[in-house]
């Protein structure tokens, strides 16, 4: 059987030809679309090409190259254009059936089969593996391995992209002070720890604890979480990513709470669709639905809880600390959160927050693409950085690891590790709050 029918059979058993057919062609989609406008407005390159592909593939109107791959791997997943769409595209879903029916079928090199059983089956479907390969990465920080590594110039052997990942690896985790709650309240919040934000971002998932704490609520962490699954859709293991939707929705099945809360915006849009990705599964569509009714992200939750009149009983005051925001993707394009970051950064003490130029823009992370595509990652970070250098900030502020990541990474790169940081939303909150209350002895301490 011919190649090209094996693929057009996969990508009808995989792709919804009805969601194909919401298409119309307009166009509104290709001024959002950050690979399409890098491409020197390379119509493959859009959401409408791409869907246009799809359908042409699934039809047996197109042969199945290299180049029509090459169209479908170089989408970040960003999913920009469904804001823009006015026949509301489920773009997102048709990406990840695409990439399902692609990986069911692409001949894979040895390796590539390798790395990805240990990405897909190990690292990322049980976090007590990825805690132990971050152990390793820790040993080689904290060891003095890391400082002989770029003293020598052992990095300078890799291509530019690693070197950049490798100097934006978080710092090692400190142990977090606790805040002094500053009233009760009978909310009850489960919090979803995520992967990388439980093992190499944990001191920011304290803080996020701590914040919770000091508006009342109580946090329980519930057992048995894994890994969103997002990582897995994005990558075309699909069914893996509701293999560890469904073990989620089982370990936060509880009516004690309230809100279910999480801090990286990746995650949170695939949490939210596990209603969708479960539906028609009768022992978890219920589940599934009051799982994703109950998802909220932490500057929502800040905000529900009453952060922003706490933040008013501090006086205001001029600061030449610049705060700008980095929009996720995820959070703002799927979860349509983006003001409540921005009220609680317009509001916090000890610092000015300034609007950054297409801050909702994708910064080039997305996941593993910076990893995966660093060429065309590599054009969308520089973009950025010219947009962040407008606001010369003394913080860019995120709310995804990935991000975070490819900030860090993107401030290195133009020289900037002086002037500038890039932090979590939740870090910056911690910080000021611990620091203006020490500086105002009239206000009772929040710290213990």
């Amino acid at each position: 059987m011919s190649s090209n029918l094996v693929m057009k059979q996969s990508f009808q058993k995989h792709i919804d030809e009805e969601l194909l057919l919401d298409c119309m062609r307009c166009g509104f989609c290709l001024s959002s679309c950050p690979t399409y406008i890098h491409s020197e407005q390379d119509e493959t390159q859009s959401p409408r090409g791409r869907i246009a592909l799809m359908k042409a593939i699934r039809d047996g109107k197109v042969q199945w190259d290299s180049s029509v791959e090459e169209s479908f791997n170089l989408c970040l997943g960003c999913r920009a254009c469904e804001p823009a769409c006015p026949a509301g595209v489920q773009y997102g879903a048709l990406i990840e059936q695409t990439r399902e029916a692609i990986q069911e079928v692409k001949p894979q090199r040895r390796l590539v089969k390798t790395v990805r059983n240990v990405t897909f089956n190990h690292l990322f479907a049980n976090k007590k593996e990825l805690n132990r390969a971050v152990k390793l990465v820790r040993f080689y920080q904290k060891s003095g391995l890391q400082k002989v590594t770029r003293k020598i110039g052992f990095l300078n052997l890799f291509p530019p992209f690693m070197k950049d990942m490798e100097k934006a690896l978080p710092d090692v985790p400190k142990k977090v002070e606790h805040l002094k709650p500053i009233k009760t309240s009978t909310t009850k919040v489960a919090f979803f720890t995520g992967c990388l934000m439980d093992s190499l971002f944990k001191e920011i998932n304290d803080k996020t604890v701590e914040l919770i704490k000091l508006l009342g609520a109580e946090v329980e962490v519930p057992a048995n979480q894994q890994c969103c699954g997002a990582l897995h859709a994005h990558s075309g293991e699909l069914q893996k990513g509701i293999g560890n939707a469904k073990l989620n929705v089982e370990a936060f099945d509880s009516d004690e709470y309230d809100y279910i809360v999480n801090n990286a915006g990746g995650c949170g849009a695939f949490l939210s669709e596990y209603e969708k990705h479960l539906n028609n599964n009768p022992l978890y569509a219920e589940k599934a639905k009051r799982f994703s009714s109950k998802l909220i992200d932490i500057s929502s939750l800040l905000v529900k809880l009453g952060i922003i009149d706490y933040l008013k009983t501090f006086p205001s005051s001029e600061s030449s600390v610049v705060a700008t925001y980095q929009d996720s993707c995820h959070l703002r394009n799927v979860n349509k959160v983006f003001e409540q970051p921005r009220l609680i950064l317009r509001n916090l003490p000890g610092l000015q927050y300034e609007e950054m130029t297409k801050a909702d823009s994708c910064c080039g992370s997305a996941g593993i693409y910076n990893l995966l595509q660093p060429e065309m990652a590599g054009k969308i970070l520089a973009t950025k950085m010219g947009y962040v250098k407008e606001v010369n900030p003394t913080y860019i502020v995120t709310s995804n690891p990935g991000c975070l990541m490819q900030m860090k990474a993107g401030i290195s790169k133009e020289g900037l590790t002086s002037t500038i940081q890039a932090v979590h939303i939740v870090e910056l909150i911690y910080e000021q709050l611990k620091q203006e209350s020490k500086n105002i002895k009239k206000y009772e301490p929040i710290l213990h």
